[in-house]
């Protein structure tokens, strides 16, 4: 097993050996995931860390890894291929129409609704209350609250179904 002592002192020279292995391939990527993660360590304080050298490769596979995963999970269209689609800024009126339409009917729709049931779906859905928490409140029992939920929600979803993308 290695001294930490000694690994603590020669941290460096390893970061120059990884440097030079690098350089050899000509991967910049690999470059930069190894001067973030030296910089983190020297940023936190190199004295803290246990093994210098293992903490270096680990953090700069795990950069690299990172960095792949965000190139390829990442599907990128620039608006210029997009020529045939109609873009977001030209639909935005519709939309803002479209949407005041649907708020208004939504809050018609709660107005229906019976006292406790609206109370009940505006805690859960709007302010985020869970059921345990509206039924301390309201002095009602669990069940009811989730009895109450789901006839306010039925009733929601039958005077929007016509909203609904076809």
């Amino acid at each position: 097993m290695s001294d930490p002592a000694q690994a603590k002192k020669d941290w460096l020279a390893h970061y120059a050996e990884m440097i030079g292995k690098w350089r050899g391939r000509r991967r910049e990527d690999g470059e930069d995931a190894m001067q973030d993660t030296v910089l983190g360590m020297l940023e936190r304080g190199v004295a803290a860390i246990y093994d210098p050298r293992a903490y270096m490769s680990r953090g700069t596979s795990n950069r690299l890894v990172s960095g792949y995963r965000h190139v390829n999970a990442l599907e990128i269209t620039s608006l210029d291929a997009l020529e045939g689609v109609e873009h977001r800024a030209s639909a935005q009126a519709d939309d803002d129409v479209r949407l005041r339409q649907l708020a208004d009917e939504l809050g018609n729709a709660l107005e229906d609704l019976p006292l406790k049931c609206r109370q009940v779906y505006i805690r859960c859905r709007l302010e985020g209350w869970t059921h345990t928490e509206i039924a301390d409140e309201m002095c009602l029992s669990r069940s009811m609250v989730e009895k109450y939920m789901t006839r306010a929600v039925r009733h929601i979803n039958e005077r929007l179904q016509h909203h609904a993308p076809h």
